[in-house]
């Protein structure tokens, strides 16, 4: 893989590639089974990414997960778009290493007898209807000059079904069917259209046309109960179901690939504002231009900025005088813009003339890359499989009652454009939405239905954990009234980074060799890691050699057998005799790749190299078969890990300065590296740019505003309309208690300026929480910093998250003064001290919440 996954992708792609483990294992049964499951995540997670790599690891093999590659594979790739399929093809080839020989797209002129093992084909569901070149066979043309006798289209031997027919017949081959968007593919507009998708979707699955079904079918879809429904449509009964793979969405909103905030603009008044809004919009787009434009000269001069879109979203049947008042608007308001800087993408597809000027169709998913275009006219056309994460703005002429088709476009454009969180601003993580003709009440649904507050079709705007809707937000900057030393002690405080399910140390460590070698902060890092690692493997060699490694050795050098011999005078069933039989070089080459999943492909041969070199072994194959046996010794690995993970860890620490002063992109890498283990690991916070917070509530209401935050307005305030009850007591509290100098909000998303707090919920996955305040006392002179956190015990993750603030408070108490849960209980306001050790021994093992405070807890 070209691109290295997040950690909730390659958690994702374990399980997926479990899955087709079971998948594979139940269609080779001496009586085959075919079998379904999905792979389910929230738009603008990655499931193409996802997905790439699972296919890589079909046709190549996957180290880390120890999956073995299947010579046999085929994948047809199915989607109801040929579009689609295309921006799909184009994604495959940029993150995987396969070879373009290896992707293809199938055509109407496709000639072929059956489909060729490792490779993945594209389809489409237009080129399978009835009336399509690739399946229409001898019945649709007729030669005058052979009366009853039609040769086939293009004189083709085979239609598309007779190529699947004889692929899925062969026994060296085995063909993985992905659906994507499936759910989507059997949604259209006429009921004909409807069943004509369907129709095609079941003969594929179900092999009606081929007499086979297909062996393994993965749907990819965004809503599971949508793909549910459709399997059932889709499929014949006796299709094993395998269990559905879900992505949490929390996990991806912390990953950073999707925009954290979506900004909702709207009439507070009635009346017609459609000019005064489309105005706003073309300046947030300029202010957006100008703010990318800065922090890509800040970052890197070099760096390209991005070139932030605006996308007008007119309604199905937009008049003639609708659209001409929105590109004059444009027009005055951008006056700078070029002729070409206009596009649409509506379905006609035709070219658009405007006010004189001429408005070309464009295909959506070209958008991205096409940056000379600045302002996009859409309708509906755009809501399905398209992303474009340079699209900043969005200004809707939809009426209020659209509010779906608003939040499924908001859904293509939630992807961040840098593909990471820009760090510590809010501004750069955000889309804006305009909407002139909703009023307060219809913006709010559109609200909810972002953060997945309400159930229906709309969604599609990836709500997770972390995403708000904001209301007149303002943009927050650095309080110059908060003391330096506050900010110092800021700098300098931990926070947790979210432990993966599996991690490997040594890919772990040759990840950060990798980095600090490219950033020039230890050149030739790779190299000296790689022989780091090898020097443990010849130690561990030279350590067991005489017992563990001789019997190991013996092991692979070897291959035990029965012989079930079935006797006429004998008094049981059979007898069963044992043989032993020299492994060949085969079986030794075998071993070695076993050995390669358990160490790495690269250690693995330069130990091989090392013991050749140095004599332990007199050819390549015996340092092979030296290598395999190693890999069997038990504890082997074990220090092999550990080794790795303490040169890691030192490397990290040595380096942090340097690290500081790379690029946020650089910084990023080194984040996900850095976090790369099975437990948390601690890195520090990186102070906030710009903070947004919404100045009225969804009502309209204007919320009230504090002072002392560490971020500001202008005047000094920080808004804290997103506090309820008994958390402004609680800010209340610490404002008025001695020696009071600052506050912090802490974000409630994995940001780089949010603490925060790893804990395993009750399943036993790792998730983090964000402690809802920091706050800054100055205590006998010396600045101190506190974490407190208002938490309901009614809440179902009360107790997992109480339990890691509590670890947390005893590996780390000692950077911060008081580390505090408060709770309402008993019609009043109790906390509990979690840097006391016999409060988290209470706490460990607790099985209530209310009591936990009752009985340990104090009146706050």
């Amino acid at each position: 893989m070209r691109f290295t996954l997040k950690d909730y992708q390659s958690d994702a792609l374990e399980d997926v590639l479990a899955r087709l483990d079971q998948a594979r294992e139940l269609s080779h049964l001496r009586r085959p089974q075919v079998s379904a499951f999905s792979l389910t995540a929230t738009t603008g997670a990655g499931k193409t990414v996802i997905a790439a790599a699972a296919i890589e690891a079909l046709f190549e093999g996957n180290e880390e997960f120890r999956f073995e590659p299947d010579p046999s594979a085929v994948v047809l790739w199915f989607t109801d778009d040929p579009a689609l399929n295309e921006q799909t093809r184009a994604r495959l080839e940029e993150a995987t290493d396969l070879a373009k020989s290896r992707i293809h797209v199938i055509q109407p002129d496709f000639h072929a007898d059956r489909l060729r093992p490792g490779t993945v084909y594209f389809l489409n569901a237009q080129k399978l209807s009835k009336n399509s070149l690739l399946v229409r066979g001898a019945e649709a043309i007729q030669d005058p000059a052979l009366p009853g006798m039609a040769p086939a289209p293009d004189l083709r031997g085979n239609t598309m079904w007779d190529i699947l027919r004889n692929t899925i017949e062969d026994e060296d081959l085995t063909l993985y069917l992905i659906l994507d968007e499936a759910h989507k593919g059997m949604r259209r507009a006429t009921k004909r259209e409807v069943n004509e998708k369907q129709t095609i979707v079941r003969r594929l699955i179900n092999g009606d046309e081929t007499g086979h079904p297909i062996p393994i079918v993965w749907g990819i879809s965004a809503t599971v109960q949508r793909f549910d429904a459709a399997m059932q449509e889709a499929t014949v009964g006796g299709r094993v179901p395998l269990a559905p793979v879900e992505v949490d969405a929390a996990r991806v909103q912390q990953s950073g690939l999707l925009k954290d905030d979506i900004r909702l603009d709207f009439p507070a008044e009635s009346g017609q504002f459609d000019t005064v809004l489309l105005t706003r919009a073309v300046r947030r787009t300029k202010e957006a231009t100008a703010l990318w434009a800065e922090y890509a000269s800040n970052q890197d001069p070099a760096l390209e900025p991005v070139v932030p879109l605006l996308v007008v979203q007119m309604p199905n049947t937009p008049s003639d005088e609708l659209m001409a008042t929105a590109f004059q608007t444009v027009r005055a308001a951008w006056p700078e813009l070029s002729d070409d800087a206009f596009a649409h993408v509506f379905g006609d597809q035709r070219t658009i003339e405007l006010a004189g000027e001429t408005v070309p169709h464009v295909s959506p998913e070209k958008v991205q890359d096409w940056t000379w275009i600045r302002v996009l006219f859409a309708k509906d056309a755009i809501t399905t499989g398209w992303d474009c994460p340079r699209a900043e703005v969005l200004m809707s002429f939809r009426p209020a009652t659209d509010e779906t088709h608003i939040t499924q476009l908001l859904g293509r454009m939630v992807r961040t454009p840098l593909a990471r969180r820009v760090p510590a601003n809010d501004r750069l993580n955000a889309v804006e939405c305009l909407l002139p003709r909703f009023n307060r009440e219809t913006a709010v649904r559109v609200g909810e239905l972002i953060l997945g507050r309400r159930d229906g079709e709309g969604g599609g705007s990836g709500g997770g954990g972390g995403r708000r809707a904001l209301y007149a937000p303002v943009d927050l900057t650095t309080n110059p009234a908060i003391p330096a030393d506050v900010w110092r002690l800021f700098d300098a405080l931990p926070s947790q980074t979210l432990p993966r399910k599996s991690a490997s140390p040594v890919k772990r460590l040759l990840a950060l060799a990798q980095a600090l070698s490219r950033d020039g902060l230890m050149p030739g890092a790779r190299g000296e890691a790689v022989e780091m690692m090898v020097d443990v493997l010849v130690g561990e060699f030279a350590r067991h050699r005489r017992v563990e490694g001789a019997s190991a050795l013996e092991d692979v050098q070897q291959l035990q057998g029965e012989t079930v011999v079935a006797g006429m005078n004998s008094t049981n069933d059979f007898d069963v005799e044992t043989f032993i039989e020299d492994a060949d070089e085969r079986a030794i080459e075998a071993e070695f790749a076993a050995a390669s999943r358990v160490f790495t492909r690269e250690l693995a041969m330069r130990l091989a190299e090392r013991l050749e070199g140095d004599g332990e072994a007199d050819d390549l194959l015996e340092a092979h078969l030296k290598v395999a046996a190693l890999a069997r010794v038990r504890g082997v690995a074990s220090e092999l890990d550990r080794s790795a993970a303490a040169i890691a860890d030192d490397w990290y620490a040595a380096h942090r300065v340097g690290i500081r002063g790379l690029s946020d992109e650089r910084q990023a890498v080194y984040s996900d590296v850095h976090a790369m283990t099975t437990d948390p690991t601690i890195e520090l916070l990186v102070r906030p740019r710009v903070r947004s917070e919404s100045t009225q509530d969804e009502h309209g209401h204007d919320v009230p505003m504090t002072t002392g935050h560490l971020m500001a307005d202008d005047g000094g305030n920080f808004p804290i309309g997103s506090l309820h009850g008994w958390e402004r007591t609680v800010l209340s509290k610490e404002q008025g208690r001695s020696g009071f100098e600052a506050f912090y909000r802490n974000p409630d998303r994995g940001s780089a300026d949010a603490l925060a707090v790893a804990y395993r919920s009750d399943n036993g996955e790792w998730k983090r929480m964000f402690p809802d305040f920091l706050f800054f006392h100055r205590v006998k002179g010396t600045i101190k910093a506190s974490i407190v956190d208002p938490h309901g015990v009614h809440l179902a993750d009360a107790l997992p998250k109480l339990r890691g603030l509590a670890a947390f408070a005893a590996d780390h108490g000692g950077a911060f003064h008081r580390i505090e849960a408060v709770a309402e209980v008993g019609g009043a306001l109790r906390v509990l001290d979690l840097l006391e050790p016999r409060v988290r021994q209470a706490v460990e093992v607790a099985l209530d919440v209310a009591d936990l405070y009752l009985v340990h807890g104090a009146v706050y």
